[in-house]
Order: C-alpha cells, then structure tokens, then sequence
C-alpha cells in the first residue's frame, strides 16, 4: 500500500501563541486606559472604540495554542467579524423599525 504524503503545516510555536495572546490581553488593557483616562476626549474615543475592538479580539485568546495555525486563528476573526456585522446590523434595523413604530399614527 503506498502512502500519499500530505504537506505539513506548521503552527504557531509556544512563543508566538503566547505573544499572540499577551497582544490581544495588552490591547484590551490600553483600550480601558485610553477609555477612564480623564485628560482628552479624542482619546476616550479611540479608548470607546477600542473596547469594542478588543472585546471581539478576546474571543480568539482560548485558540491562541501551539499548534494552531494562523490561518485557522484569521478565519476564526473572520467568523466573530461576520457575526458583529450581522447582530449589528440587526440591531440598527429594528431600531429603525421601532421609530417608524412610534411615528405611526
């Protein structure tokens, strides 16, 4: 019986998967200190956005393993990207639904 060989894909080592995550943790922390600084308000915005950026990033720290490839850690993003767009969209459509609601006479 003859074997087919399949191309290996190497992972993430341990200390990419580890700087991964400590990337994503570090980015969470700057976003709560730009967010309750009290000094500028184009800071606390980029701090606003930044919470929720860093909220959809923290989904990806469990996947953050040596092994896993980055690729599987991009498609990963892709999916809570695609699901923050869907549940927002929703939810900006049934607002607009709900003041043609209260507009109606």
């Amino acid at each position: 019986m003859q074997q087919t060989s399949t191309p290996v894909r190497a992972g993430m080592s341990a200390k990419q998967a580890k700087t991964v995550e400590l990337t994503i943790v570090g980015g969470s922390l700057l976003s709560l200190v730009l967010l309750f600084q009290p000094f500028s308000l184009q800071l606390y915005s980029i701090g606003a956005g930044l919470v929720v950026l860093a909220g959809l990033a923290f989904n990806l720290v469990p996947l953050c393993t040596p092994g896993r490839t980055f690729a599987s850690l991009a498609k990963a993003a892709l999916i809570i990207a695609v699901i923050f767009v869907v549940v927002t969209l929703l939810a900006l459509g049934s607002a607009m639904l709900y003041s043609l609601y209260l507009t109606a006479d």
